[in-house]
């Protein structure tokens, strides 16, 4: 059953207010679909008897669930090859010179979805940095999904997810086979810190970083959303941090504190105090 105007409206305004995505008219069908399994756990008997629920009741655990719900996963191990080059030749490089007193590197992958992101940057930093292994190595992976965060934990994959972006050598090197898919080997698993962070709402405090990856979820935001969160993006990045945004994405209308870099095709950005 398709959803009246009213109930369409009223569930972008909930999502919006609840995660920040503002949902086009276009994704009413994406919206509908991914929304009838919700329906489906919590008893109701379709769409409309969900959206009435969520009217009468207020429910805030119920809300969270449909803004989860509606959130876009898509991610890859190493999307974007460009941007781990960097890491590789220069970025992390640069970061061994500037921290060989403290021997540690933090690094946040917000947004994380089911953990490609961070388990790409550990893979670099194992595979073309052994200087490190008496490092404290620690990248934070936030999502607000729980069921993202869950896979991250597990870090395991199917053939599929790997075949898209993992190399033979890496696979063998980093996997192990798990029943039809692979799991991330434990040493990898143990660099990646795992916490729930909804970035449209206040944050737990998690210290300073050297890196943030904040990639391909801003354009999900509407200008002032995306004001706030770089703002605070920025107190959590140390004086000489760096800041990844997706390559679709850009800073440009937005005042924020950055300034724009480039490292051959990867654009970054160091806060402006630095």
């Amino acid at each position: 059953m398709s959803l009246a105007t009213a109930d369409f409206t009223f569930l972008c305004d909930l999502v919006a207010r609840h995660s920040g995505n503002i949902i086009a008219a276009r994704h009413a069908g994406m919206l509908e679909q991914r929304l009838v399994g919700v329906a489906g756990s919590v008893g109701a008997r379709d769409l409309p008897s969900l959206v009435k629920r969520l009217r009468d009741s207020g429910d805030l655990a119920l809300s969270d669930q449909v803004a989860e719900a509606v959130t876009v996963n898509e991610t890859r191990f190493f999307r974007d090859e460009h941007l781990f080059e960097a890491l590789r030749s220069y970025i992390i490089p640069e970061l061994i010179r500037k921290n060989a007193k403290r021997k540690e590197i933090r690094i946040w992958s917000a947004a994380c979805s089911s953990g490609q992101e961070p388990y790409s940057v550990a893979m670099v930093l194992r595979e073309y940095f052994p200087q490190l292994s008496d490092w404290r190595i620690n990248i934070v992976a936030t999502d607000l999904s729980l069921q993202m965060l869950q896979r991250v934990q597990a870090g395991t994959y199917s053939q599929l997810e790997v075949s898209r972006g993992v190399s033979p050598k890496n696979l063998v090197r980093f996997f192990d086979r798990s029943g039809a898919g692979w799991q991330i080997k434990q040493e990898l698993r143990d660099m990646i810190e795992v916490q729930r962070v909804n970035l449209t709402r206040p944050w737990p405090y998690m210290g300073q970083f050297d890196i943030a990856l904040v990639r391909n979820v801003l354009i999900y935001f509407d200008r002032q959303t995306k004001n706030d969160i770089l703002k605070r993006v920025r107190g959590a990045l140390r004086p000489e941090g760096y800041l990844f945004i997706g390559a679709a994405e850009t800073l440009i209308g937005l005042s924020v504190p950055y300034q724009r870099r480039e490292i051959d095709a990867t654009i970054i950005y160091r806060p402006t105090n630095c």
